[in-house]
């Protein structure tokens, strides 16, 4: 999941991962970005203690 958006914080295209993992599919790299989305969001909504 990490290497997955790594690539595209570094600017591969959801293409170029794709060839260079014929295991992926468009749809589990929208699902890394969801996952990474929903935690994010979980992260900011917790108050401090």
């Amino acid at each position: 999941m990490y290497d997955v958006l790594e690539y595209l914080a570094s600017g591969m295209t959801e293409t170029e991962i794709l060839a260079d993992f014929p295991d992926l599919e468009r749809e589990d790299i929208r699902a890394v970005l969801m996952f990474a989305a929903e935690r994010e969001r979980r992260l900011v909504s917790i108050p401090p203690e």
